[in-house]
């Protein structure tokens, strides 16, 4: 019997069998097709994608009592905060093979002390990390290595809903794996990352712990995005995954590598979605855009002439489609550049060249406490002038608190105003970091509220 199969995508027909002998074949002679598949795909594109194995330590958690001036004569409390070792692992994907640049997440190298990275014919090579960013949630690593591999550059605009791709990483620590998949969605918001800059691209690829850094490539071998986060109530995959677009990540790393940090653009303004009843209530003839709010006083906005009221649609020409696609673009934007921002006022077109500003660093400045996971989520200010407790508490303002916060399940709220950690007074948010940094783990929070005093912990 001799069968001869030819291939089409999805179905596998035979042509046509015979029994019997054929001459100069055996009888049981089976013809079969090249496998299909992207296997020369991934045979280019596997060798870049590196495993990432990270050290490091964190303060242990202590009993709060050891803080509070009367328990702590019952303690033997050492001089230094004893610290327990941490250990991670991730991946990452080679951008440049001359240079050894690999591209990862913020989260997997965040706090590390010591960085291996383990390449594909399991070479192992202690990174250097080049700069992260925790808003986009990208790091970049150097390494230095002879006969790397680098993976090509997509243009992640030019993703479509519907486009195959591939994943690959490192998922449980197990080794390198692939899934494959299609892009679900794109420019999705998660709020994973509550003050960060997400425009993810969604896939159904299966993605797990220990994928974060891994590459995301299409099928012509091309890097569209950094495997980045999942939702997984379950602990594993569910088919919902997150990837940064590349264009997004090499924006990041093309500051990193200029700057060593990076310089966010800050425009000033306060914005929201325009949404259909706004449309439909000022009779307006642009569907998307982002509606500004306010303007802060002496910001780039002001300066330039940009109203309450007015409706950014476009900035350099590029759409905006809503308040987090302006934040983002904004935000991404080199401060000190000059953009071109296009918007509507009274269902006018105006165009105004911005010098963007520069806006406060995340990790160090107003709203977010540095190193403080305590108080992730909360944002903080000075008390201003115009506050009715200005120049009578001394403290922290809490400008606001995201739902499901520790700080939010343990009491504190907007307006509270934080004067002491574990009993010792904080005046300003920089003394507010310095004591958080200094008292790792469980807390005890003195605050005010109107005219409440309150003691709350935050575990």
């Amino acid at each position: 019997m001799k069968i001869t199969a030819r291939y089409f995508p999805g179905l596998l027909l035979a042509s046509f069998i015979t029994f019997g002998t054929v001459a100069g074949t055996s009888a049981q002679e089976i013809v079969l097709p090249d496998r299909p598949g992207i296997a020369p795909v991934l045979e280019q594109v596997t060798p870049a994608v590196v495993n990432i194995a990270v050290t490091g330590s964190t303060a242990a958690q202590q009993n709060p009592l050891m803080n509070d001036p009367f328990f702590e004569r019952f303690f033997d409390i050492p001089d230094q905060p004893q610290r327990r070792p941490t250990r991670g692992a991730g991946s990452g994907v080679i951008i440049d093979a001359d240079n050894g640049y690999i591209l990862t997440n913020h989260h997997v190298v965040n706090n590390a002390e010591q960085i291996e990275v383990t390449l594909s014919d399991k070479r192992t090579v202690t990174a250097t990390l080049i700069g992260s960013d925790a808003g986009t949630d990208i790091a970049l690593l150097q390494i230095e290595a002879d006969n790397l591999f680098e993976v090509p550059l997509s243009d992640s605009e030019s993703l479509r809903v519907g486009d195959y791709v591939a994943a690959i990483g490192n998922p449980f620590g197990i080794g390198q794996t692939v899934t494959t998949g299609i892009v679900s969605a794109l420019g999705r918001q998660t709020g994973i990352n509550a003050d960060g800059y997400e425009d993810f691209i969604q896939t159904d690829a299966s993605i797990n712990p220990g994928n974060s850094g891994g590459a995301l490539v299409d099928f012509q071998g091309k890097l569209v995005g950094i495997n980045s986060a999942i939702i997984a109530p379950s602990g594993g995959n569910v088919g919902i995954g997150f990837a940064v677009p590349v264009n997004m990540a090499m924006s990041v790393v093309d500051q990193l590598l200029e700057f060593g940090e990076i310089r966010r653009g800050l425009l000033g303004v306060r914005i929201t979605d325009l949404t259909p009843d706004v449309v439909e209530a000022l009779d307006l003839s642009v569907t998307e855009g982002a509606v500004v709010s306010s303007v802060e006083p002496g910001s780039p906005a002001e300066s330039a002439g940009i109203l309450a009221g007015d409706i950014i649609v476009a900035v350099d020409d590029e759409i905006i489609d809503g308040a987090s696609d302006l934040r983002n673009t904004i935000g991404l934007t080199r401060a000190g550049s000059e953009v071109a921002i296009g918007l509507i006022r009274d269902n006018k077109r105006i165009d105004y060249d911005v010098r963007i500003g520069n806006a406060p660093d995340m990790a160090s400045n107003s709203n977010q406490a540095k190193s403080a996971s305590v108080l992730e989520g909360v944002q903080l200010e000075e008390i201003p002038s115009s506050h009715e407790a200005y120049g009578r508490v001394k403290g922290v303002l809490v400008a606001s608190v995201a739902q499901g916060s520790r700080a939010a399940r343990s009491g504190l709220a907007a307006g509270d105003i934080i004067t002491a950690v574990n009993r010792v007074p904080v005046t300003s948010r920089g003394e507010l970091a310095a004591a958080l940094e200094a008292n790792p783990g469980t807390v005890a929070l003195s605050a005010v509220r109107g005219n409440q005093q309150l003691f709350l912990i935050i575990r």
